[in-house]
């Protein structure tokens, strides 16, 4: 059936029929490949077939996804480097790059350098751009488009509605891909180069996670080669916040990111025990690096008898004083402790061919490789240079005070040693109740002994509550890489939380990394973050408040409550309206809310679950609530939430985190007074 000239919705409706035809052709064509005669042993088959197999998941046709969200008509035919056309071509913007049988491009790839201006054009700086479409959707199909004439001088410049509808339109189950709302100074970040490392600098509902996201997708699709040897790494704070992002990155056609958390890279002993809150800050100081290294080095003793090898009727003397030349100036070389270890025999082995070609002998490689093997060197590299196990190191260290008196004197005081020393020393590793600060030394001491692999490009979120030692583990696994670190020093709600950029950055490694920082509120409503930003002078002073860039001003309400029946309600009250909806409590109250919900018959979730259409309400402690996003947000108790923090400062940056996680409209619930910096 022929579309009518004059409906260009009917037109736009044909394309997208014609797309996913096209990319289901892909598909099959992919599907249909026959790797049987282009092999040459099973290892590749094996390599091949799982491309093909990842390529099959890449090219999914996602039914209620858009396959694409804009149009751009170009004045003008775009630049080489960008893409070939005629004058005034016109390209339709999505998450994939879709072609026809022809191989003829019927949607551009986001990322393309064409896509650029549907996200950086303006009426002050058009970049060729003679028109701009935004496409509406509902399930899928397309429902409205707006225009934006950017070269016509006539024509005003207007907020966009569909933008807007995008940015406020309800969520259920995980967190989505922003491809379609992309801003110019997000834009930017996205699309800045891989050798450079970025900081964003980000408050509530201004994007950031999204941005570190969207800039894995673009590194992927600029240096896919690259980054295919080397890696990619996504680390967030917890399972739940990953859970909660884990499907923004494949809807964008990239399956082949890794995602952990802090304790998963330093994994090495089972987690058993906790520290207080004194203890981990001084666990998590980057002075024990120092400590450890101290420790570490302290192993390796001067010799003091010569080395005697014996070869047929042959013997071959290594004094002592070639020796240690040989120890120091491996020390001097500052290189790992494990390699230094394995070069030391080859270095007395060397020694000795040396006296073997003085005497008219000529020794080659296999001579040497024999003499590093004599019993004798191995017996002298076991005593200057032993074997160090890196978890044994801390265990003593943690457990001897003497030892650690020893090796951080001039580092450590007397009372952080006996901050963190066992009360009860552990007989063994396996034994020994490990924390997770503890974790990060030994994966520190680790490194010190042989060197940790580094990815091309590692992304951190919610970066403010690492501590130092926490930013030099993830700072080894990109020594080689870049990085996007993410954060809100505001939201630092640990003990040893970030007081600066610069001192995490030196921390990481990068310390010439750029810090951008990103104001524009997107997520969260006016009266919503105007409300939580009275918190910003008792906990972050030098921060610039979110300014919200949203029309809808949202729905917020401060309400006196008698009790949990009250609270259960407004739960039942939000969950009137479209979308998800979280009740956030102190995590002393979550028991108590949660029988409250199931003998009212509402059900519920926990962080990390996905809603459903059916159960549209999580039950979420504050301690959890960092990186979450619902369309509607009670927050129970604010006194409460502050309350449970080890110190007030802690407390109210709990809260503001807390505050912060609606989308749509918040409803405060208290019996108590509320904390006086929010009244």
């Amino acid at each position: 059936m022929s579309t009518p000239v004059d409906d260009p919705l009917a037109r736009e409706r044909s394309h997208l029929s014609s797309s996913r035809s096209a990319l289901r052709a892909m598909r099959e064509d992919v599907e249909a490949l026959d790797i049987s005669d282009v092999t040459a042993n099973w290892v590749n088959a094996e390599v091949l077939a799982r491309q093909i197999e990842e390529r099959i998941k890449a090219l999914a046709d996602l039914s209620d996804t858009p396959l694409f969200f804009g149009r751009l008509d170009y004045l003008h035919a775009p630049g080489a480097e960008a893409a070939e056309g005629a004058e005034g071509e016109r390209f339709y913007i999505g998450r994939r790059h879709v072609h026809d049988h022809d191989g003829d491009p019927m949607v551009i790839d986001w990322r393309a350098p064409v896509s650029q201006p549907f996200y950086r054009a303006s009426k002050k700086d058009p970049m060729d751009i003679a028109l701009r479409r935004r496409f509406g959707y509902t399930r899928g199909d397309i429902t409205a488009y707006e225009d934006e004439r950017l070269s016509d001088p006539a024509e005003a410049a207007r907020t966009s509605k569909l933008l807007q509808q995008e940015i406020e339109r309800p969520r259920v189950g995980p967190m989505r891909d922003i491809v379609a709302t992309i801003q110019p100074e997000q834009d930017e970040i996205v699309r800045s180069g891989l050798s450079g490392t970025v900081c964003v600098q980000g408050g509530p509902g201004t994007g950031k996670t999204a941005v570190g996201l969207h800039r894995v997708a673009y590194l992927l699709y600029a240096h896919r080669e690259r980054l295919a040897r080397t890696g990619t790494l996504v680390i967030g704070p917890n399972r739940s916040f990953l859970h909660y992002i884990e499907q923004v990155l494949p809807a964008l056609g990239e399956l082949t990111v890794q995602q952990a958390t802090v304790d998963d890279l330093v994994g090495r002993v089972e987690i058993k025990g906790t520290d207080d809150a004194r203890a981990a800050v001084v666990k998590g100081d980057a002075r024990l690096a120092q400590v450890l290294r101290r420790a570490l080095y302290a192993h390796v003793t001067m010799p003091t008898e010569p080395v005697v090898v014996v070869r047929g009727s042959r013997r071959w003397r290594v004094p002592a004083y070639e020796l240690e030349d040989i120890v120091r100036e491996l020390l001097d070389r500052d290189i790992r402790y494990g390699a230094a270890r394995e070069a030391l025999p080859q270095r007395i082995a060397h020694a000795v061919l040396v006296q073997m070609e003085r005497s008219g002998e000529a020794p080659d490689d296999r001579v040497q490789d024999a003499v590093a093997r004599n019993s004798a060197v191995k017996a002298a590299v076991k005593a200057v240079w032993p074997a160090v196990d890196p978890a044994k190191l801390v265990l003593r260290l943690l457990s001897d005070a003497e030892f650690l008196a020893a090796h951080a004197e001039g580092i450590l005081d007397e009372d952080e040693r006996k901050a963190i020393l066992w009360e009860k020393p552990a007989r063994s590793v396996k034994s020994a109740k490990w924390s997770t600060a503890d974790a990060v030394l030994i994966d520190e001491a680790t490194d010190l002994i042989q060197r940790t692999h580094s990815l091309g490009h590692v992304v951190l979120d919610e970066a403010q509550d690492l501590s130092p030692m926490q930013y030099r583990a993830v700072g080894r696994r990109c020594t080689t890489g870049s990085a996007t670190v993410l954060g809100d020093l505001a939201q630092g709600t640990t003990p040893w939380a970030t007081r600066s950029w610069q001192e995490a950055l030196t921390n990481l490694g990068k310390q010439d990394a750029l810090v951008e920082e990103l104001t524009a509120g997107f997520r969260v409503p006016t009266d919503v973050i105007t409300y939580a930003s009275r918190l910003l002078p008792h906990i972050a002073p030098g921060l610039t408040p979110v300014a919200s860039i949203r029309e809808n001003p949202g729905h917020f309400e401060v309400r006196q409550v008698s009790g949990t029946k009250d609270v259960v309600e407004a739960c039942r009250e939000l969950l009137r309206h479209e979308g998800s909806t979280g009740l956030i409590a102190a995590d002393a109250r979550v028991p108590e809310l949660a029988r409250a919900l199931t003998e009212a018959g509402i059900p519920h979730l926990g962080p990390g679950e996905e809603t459903t259409t059916d159960t549209r309400l999580t039950l979420v402690p504050a301690s959890l609530a960092k990186g979450l996003e619902y369309d509607y947000v009670v927050l129970d108790e604010p006194r409460a939430v502050v309350d449970g923090e080890p110190d007030e400062r802690t407390g109210l940056r709990r809260l503001y985190v807390a505050l912060t996680r609606a989308v749509s409209g918040l409803t405060v619930t208290h019996t108590v007074p509320l904390p006086p910096q929010l009244t």
